[in-house]
């Protein structure tokens, strides 16, 4: 039905008082100043928290002796000659704590082989790790001599010694399977090597072991391997090698010490000298329930 002139007028009236009012609420907005929130350094408020001196006692014990060793030559265990012997024939796996030398056999054997003029590969599971051990081995065996082979980079791949994740070396023997050709490499190191029992990557830490070929020396790193005989054997059978276990037991030679950094910057061990929950970091806990509460009430 048509619509009369004077529906027509209503119709225009009513969206310029719309549009009169979207201008309006647009200027209001302009020179509408947002407050300030509240300062939030209430809740950090070092004067409720003074450290009293049974805490500064026990944050004494828990940096005691942190500081950087003065230097010394490096005397090997008897762990690390062990293996640096058995991986000139063998398959080698090295299960030790973290912190006990496990890559400073890679790196002699790496040292060795180069002075030999032949080549490596030294796998992670991380890209981090990765990027890590590339910056540590450049510097200790040249720029020139370490190329990196990740998802994100790939520098320096003709060298002689190429750091990468473990997915990366695993692509590079299904390449070299299709296209007939042999890895280039002599010796591989798989670090971080119980991946194997990771349920969504451990296929490809098999799959790594499974198609080097038996002239490519293997050295596994691990810290948290328990069934290291029986891992050890199934590499044997699908390899047709021998596999020497060196299993440095014992605990870490490095002391692992954790501590809780609070709000107001103190520094709380997490365990008391009993190995229970520190109860004094307690008081933060409730201090940030008391705060989410306020806040949350406020809003």
């Amino acid at each position: 039905m048509a619509r009369t002139r004077k529906d027509k007028n209503r119709q225009s009236d009513s969206g310029g008082r719309k549009n009169a009012r979207s201008n309006i609420n647009r200027q209001n907005e302009r020179r509408y100043k947002r407050k300030l929130a509240p300062e939030s350094s209430d809740r950090n408020d070092s004067s409720r928290f003074s450290p009293a001196a049974p805490q500064t006692k026990s944050v004494e014990r828990l940096l005691a002796g942190i500081g950087t060793p003065e230097p010394a030559p490096i005397v090997p265990d008897d762990f690390q000659v062990e293996a640096l012997a058995a991986i000139e024939t063998q398959d080698v796996l090295v299960t030790a704590p973290t912190g006990s030398g496990k890559t400073w056999i890679a790196r002699e054997e790496i040292r060795r082989l180069l002075e030999q003029g032949k080549r490596a590969w030294y796998t992670t599971p991380l890209k981090a790790l990765t990027n890590s051990k590339y910056t540590e081995f450049s510097a200790e065996f040249g720029a020139e001599n370490v190329g990196i082979l990740t998802g994100d980079r790939k520098e320096n791949y003709d060298a002689p010694l190429i750091v990468g994740t473990t997915e990366i070396y695993r692509n590079q023997l299904f390449d070299a399977l299709r296209q007939g050709e042999q890895v280039a490499t002599d010796f591989v190191i798989l670090d971080e090597a119980h991946y194997l029992a990771d349920e969504e990557r451990g296929h490809v830490w098999e799959e790594a072991i499974i198609l080097s070929p038996p002239r490519i020396r293997l050295l596994l790193l691990s810290a948290t391997i328990g069934n290291a005989d029986e891992f050890a054997s199934w590499i044997g059978e699908v390899r047709g090698t021998t596999v020497r276990v060196i299993n440095r037991a014992g605990t870490r030679p490095v002391e692992l010490r954790a501590a809780f950094l609070a709000p107001n910057l103190q520094l709380f061990p997490l365990f008391d000298e009993t190995g229970k929950m520190n109860r004094e970091i307690e008081q933060f806990a409730q201090e940030e329930n008391r705060f989410e509460r306020k806040r949350f009430f406020r809003n």
